[in-house]
């Protein structure tokens, strides 16, 4: 009997013992925007400076719209700036690259057509105002070797940009291995764009440009050697026919 229950405490206490199983803790997830929005993204410039960027649309995912909700929770003043919208918005971007204390909220959208071209939609915000930034477009140097695939970044306050630099425009172009750097900058509300890559994508222009001025200075130096070489033999000449007329005075005068 006893010997039971011995048996029967040392069960029990053997399944106290037993930790419990941990429960499994689930991830946090990104929460899923409602139809038709498909993208949000909140920038908090300073305390009680928010915005919220949407993007939204039925029917197409290459077109759509946007919206830049700002909220100043402070003076409780709300206003909101809307766009049309062509491509997916990749993110967004907040600078002040003018330093006027005025921040800049910058959206990048990506399309596609033969390309993965990017379209750069800014605002100035000032106030209850907002003002439309024109992005400028890539030049024609800017533009040898291109085929998307920008990468967009906030470097020091200055916006960057950099892509890939192909050996041609068509779509069998193949990739140099180089990138095309550039800087914007921000001046009277209009972009400023300078590149800080060195690349070139026609080496052959760059040989010809390069030795046109080498002939040319090859034939100058050839044209003034010469030039010296006939003022030298001038010099001679005359001071012979000099010589001897004085000779043929001599002459007369002891002839005389």
């Amino acid at each position: 009997m006893f010997l039971l229950t011995g048996l029967g405490l040392l069960a029990a206490c053997s399944n106290n013992d037993k930790k419990p199983a941990s429960a499994s803790v689930p991830k946090a997830t990104k929460p899923l925007l409602m139809e038709p929005f498909r993208y949000h993204k909140m920038i908090e410039v300073s305390p009680g400076q928010d915005y919220d960027v949407l993007s939204w649309g039925r029917g197409s995912s290459a077109k759509g719209a946007f919206a830049i909700l700002h909220s100043d929770s402070a003076a409780a003043r709300y206003t909101t700036t809307t766009g049309d919208l062509d491509g997916a918005i990749v993110d967004v971007y907040n600078s002040d690259m003018d330093l006027d204390g005025n921040p800049e909220i910058i959206i990048q959208a990506k399309g596609k057509d033969t390309i993965n071209y990017t379209n750069i939609y800014a605002y100035e915000f000032g106030g209850e105002k907002a003002q439309k930034l024109d992005f400028p477009k890539l030049t024609k140097s800017q533009r040898k070797g291109y085929r998307g695939d920008d990468n967009f970044y906030i470097k020091d306050g200055i916006l960057m940009r950099e892509f890939p630099i192909y050996d041609g425009n068509s779509s069998g172009a193949k990739p140099t291995g180089a990138k095309r750097q550039l800087q914007y900058g921000l001046r009277n509300n209009s972009f400023t764009v300078k590149q800080l890559s060195k690349d070139s994508t026609s080496t052959s222009g760059n040989k010809a440009a390069v030795t046109a001025p080498a002939k040319a200075t090859a034939s100058v130096e050839k044209s003034t050697s010469s030039t010296k070489v006939s003022k030298h033999k001038g010099k001679k000449t005359r001071k012979h026919v000099a010589e001897k007329k004085h000779k043929k005075k001599r002459r007369r005068h002891r002839s005389e």
